[in-house]
């Protein structure tokens, strides 16, 4: 079944010149099994297609239940450069957890 990422994980996010860094994580050990499989750098880049322009890299940290996630080239050039008037990288994380991902409907956090 298709499922948000918010009903599965949690996320924070920050940036550090045009680079985006975002901290994924599952509440479960089952639940980051389906992440490390199916947040994939394809998928995240298809995601982010308006604003990442360049390598999405991730990093499995299984000590953690976390991926470790960087966008290159994703913030206008970063805070002293973009025009934005929002906080660059602040907000990545909650756009991530709308992405959707293929998920079992057995997982922890989607039984009632």
């Amino acid at each position: 079944m298709k499922v948000p990422l918010w009903k599965i994980a949690h996320a924070r996010s920050g940036d550090k010149a045009d680079r985006a860094d975002i901290g994924l994580f599952a509440w479960d050990a089952p639940t980051y099994a389906v992440l490390k499989r199916e947040v994939t750098a394809e998928r995240i880049a298809a995601h982010f297609t308006h604003i990442c322009h360049g390598a999405v890299q991730i990093w499995p940290l299984d000590n953690i239940l976390a991926l470790k996630i960087v966008l290159d080239s994703a913030l206008q050039g970063g805070a002293a450069r973009s025009l934005r008037t929002d906080n660059l990288g602040k907000n990545i994380a909650a756009a991530l957890l709308r992405m959707e991902i293929e998920a079992p409907a057995d997982l922890p956090r989607l039984t009632p």
